[in-house]
């Protein structure tokens, strides 16, 4: 008589499921299906991942809710192109900005750690209990000094290829801005004084004055990321042009 106990249909099937999403946003983010790239049929990816139409369809339909794809009746499925972002305030990329002002760039990884949300987790990243995040703690330098300290929070969920980043050697929102598109993002920025721990990261006074942004992104209702930077107050500003609003 055999004794082994099957594992759950359930797990079976979230973890197919999980396998062909990832496989699918890692060839769209990596740009090896770039946008008007027909996806394979659901009736071959049935074939190429031994699952049922329900699950492919699943799949699809929640890459079409946050926007990587366009379904066609008939025609099949597509990589969608690109949309138009307009905001007051863009997403910078600090390693270009601090290049563009002449200035050597310098990054420094201090710690990553992939964990189930802590409950302050779930509540930055906007994520459910038992959430897979990945926390990155990290420095940026301009022409060799202390530029900026981020922490920043990734929903794996959202982009799994993220667990698989050499962070060490590329900052954490520099690979976001060139692989993973988004559709809405929010800014939060105040100010405070650098206190101790800020100040020993930044190699500042404790009570220098420093400006706090803190970023959340998401692509069709899915929490991407969560990133509060601080910088010393006297090197970094943030501006916006505008026009009035049109009744």
């Amino acid at each position: 008589m055999n004794d082994a106990i099957a594992p759950p249909r359930r797990a079976q099937t979230d973890s197919i499921h999980q396998r062909i999403r990832a496989d699918i946003e890692g060839n769209i983010v990596s740009g090896a299906w770039p946008p008007g790239y027909r996806i394979p049929f659901e009736h071959e990816l049935m074939q190429e991942y031994g699952c049922s139409r329900m699950t492919v369809n699943k799949v699809m339909s929640r890459l079409a809710e946050i926007g990587l794809i366009e379904r066609r009746r008939r025609a099949g499925s597509f990589v969608a192109r690109p949309q138009v972002q307009s905001a007051v305030l863009e997403i910078p990329d600090i390693k270009a900005e601090i290049v563009s002002r002449g200035q050597a760039y310098r990054y420094e990884l201090i710690s990553s750690q992939r964990r189930r949300a802590t409950p302050e987790d779930r509540q930055l990243l906007v994520v459910e209990a038992g959430a897979d995040v990945l926390l990155l703690t990290c420095r940026h330098f301009a022409a060799g000094e202390p530029f900026a300290f981020e922490v920043r929070r990734l929903n794996l969920a959202a982009v799994p290829m993220a667990a698989d980043v050499d962070f060490a050697s590329e900052p954490p929102g520099t690979w976001l801005l060139g692989h993973v598109p988004w559709t809405q993002a929010e800014h939060r920025i105040r100010s405070l004084n650098a206190g101790e721990a800020y100040a020993a990261a930044l190699d500042i006074p404790p009570e220098t004055a420093c400006l706090v942004v803190e970023r959340r992104t998401w692509r069709g209702g899915e929490s991407i990321t969560h990133a509060r930077q601080v910088f010393p107050g006297n090197l970094y500003y943030l501006s916006a042009t505008f026009t009035p609003t049109q009744e």
